[in-house]
């Protein structure tokens, strides 16, 4: 028992592509006894870049802001932001700044990877999904083509979460969550590909070791950051697998996170298998799946539509039949990596309002087109959507997700939910239990229903027309 309540204290981690969040949890009660944050900065322009440094250094400060409940923690996991690329040299140096998962740079070597590795069908069965601009595997071939001194300077290849739970521990470790974004850790096997790393000349011996879940990476290292030594530190995981252990997560339940990408998922115990990309295969922290569609523009794309019309992000005005694809930053799901942003249909009496709507529906629509093949035969059609995420805290985000999809949506009443997961599967490790029990436990998932409304099917065709005329606009 802890000073602070009924159980020894856990820390979760949530390294995002902005800013990391610690929070400090009673393992036995899921009491928030303290809380911490501080920002970390992305390069603007064509590529998404972040220090690896910086990532290290605004743990630190997250960790001081929780001041002595943070020392007094008994077990720590680390979530972070997926397929980020981390290359160290032999020091354990960052070689240059982390390609992000964002950064779609790597388009044409994903499609070259596609093609020479046995097509869609033949990277669906063997990965789980295709090697998209924004998974790993297509980011070391874009360094290889473009910086090869960087590669070469490469002694280790790490994700993220990878280069935070290492500067804990001093052990190379990841998860199978994690994983399983990457391009070259196979679902069908459980194992690292060695015909892709071949491939894409990665050796093995580069990468951590793949923990089992329920497995510790190890402990923290003496005079590291505000824990104590010997601390026991959990695997880890990704942020999307963080998020679904946070809210407890059962099959049968989809969730949408609104953040700076914009994600569907739900647990199933079946390996999803793609070919079309729609959907990427992964696994989650626990032994079980994490079918996953992610779009790269939602609540930073709809926040600068706001800006370029001078609205509040919440000014929105129904009507009208302005279309807005806010593809600002290429985009994922569908796969357009080229794509910039449309505006389609202005009528002289188009409101800025109702622009703004259109720009939200865009968003949404993206992320409901995949929500079928996510779901799959274990959700019921009216079952409610977990929404999650920044954007759902937001009215006009939970008003245009309920009339695009016809379901009721529940808001859990607590955000931080990838810091949360993280210290759930902290504490199912001290404690020896199923992290998603422990989350359950603590009752993370409950917060606001608003019940169904009548699903807008004219707007819904109105915005699959203007994708399906515009593809040709975008390569497609």
């Amino acid at each position: 028992m802890s000073a602070w309540g009924a159980g020894p204290l856990v820390v979760g981690v949530d390294s995002s592509t902005q800013s990391t969040k610690v929070v400090v949890v009673d393992s036995a009660t899921g009491e928030v006894a303290a809380r911490g944050q501080a920002p970390h900065t992305v390069t603007a322009g064509t590529g998404k870049e972040s220090d690896p440094e910086e990532w290290w250094e605004a743990l630190g400060r997250a960790l001081a802001a929780c001041g002595d409940a943070a020392r007094q923690a008994s077990a720590v996991s680390v979530a972070g932001q997926q397929h980020g690329l981390v290359t160290l040299d032999a020091a354990g140096r960052p070689v240059r700044p982390a390609l992000l998962w964002n950064d779609v740079r790597p388009a044409p070597q994903s499609r070259r990877l596609m093609e020479e590795l046995g097509g869609p069908e033949g990277w669906a069965e063997r990965v789980g999904s295709l090697p998209g601009p924004a998974f790993t595997v297509s980011k070391w071939a874009w360094l290889r083509d473009r910086e090869p001194a960087a590669a070469r300077a490469t002694t280790a290849v790490r994700l993220p979460h990878d280069y935070l739970t290492e500067r804990l521990t001093g052990e190379a470790v990841t998860d199978r969550g994690d994983a399983s974004g990457t391009g070259w850790w196979s679902s069908a096997t459980g194992a690292y590909d060695p015909e892709v790393l071949g491939h894409v000349g990665l050796a093995a011996e580069m990468l951590p070791r793949v923990a089992r879940p329920g497995e510790a990476a190890g402990t923290v290292r003496p005079d590291v950051l505000p824990l104590s030594r010997g601390t026991l530190v959990a695997a880890g995981t990704g942020d999307n697998m963080a998020a679904a252990l946070g809210l407890g997560l059962r099959p049968g339940h989809p969730v949408i996170s609104l953040g700076t990408s914009g994600t569907v998922y739900a647990v199933t115990g079946r390996r999803p298998a793609d070919p079309t990309g729609t959907v990427a295969g992964f696994a989650d922290a626990r032994g079980d799946w994490l079918p996953l569609a992610c779009t790269l523009n939602c609540t930073l794309a709809v926040d600068r539509m706001a800006a370029l019309l001078g609205r509040d992000r919440e000014a929105v005005e129904p009507g009208g039949a302005a279309v807005v694809l806010p593809f600002l930053d290429g985009e994922r799901t569908p796969n357009l990596p080229d794509a910039t942003g449309l505006l389609h249909g202005l009528r002289h009496d188009t409101t800025g309002g109702q622009v703004l709507q259109a720009a939200y529906d865009g968003a949404v629509f993206a992320l409901l087109r995949a929500l079928d093949l996510v779901a799959g035969p274990e959700t019921a059609a009216d079952e409610a959507l977990l929404l999650i995420g920044g954007g759902a805290r937001g009215r006009a985000w939970r008003d245009t997700v309920r009339r695009l999809s016809g379901r009721p949506v529940v808001v859990p009443a607590e955000g931080e939910l990838v810091a949360l997961g993280a210290a759930a599967q902290a504490a199912g490790l001290l404690l020896g239990e199923d992290p998603a029990a422990v989350a359950r436990r603590w009752g993370t998932g409950r917060g606001e229903r608003l019940e169904a409304v009548e699903r807008d099917a004219v707007a819904w065709e109105r915005l699959a027309g203007t994708l399906t005329a515009a593809g040709p606009l975008f390569g497609a």
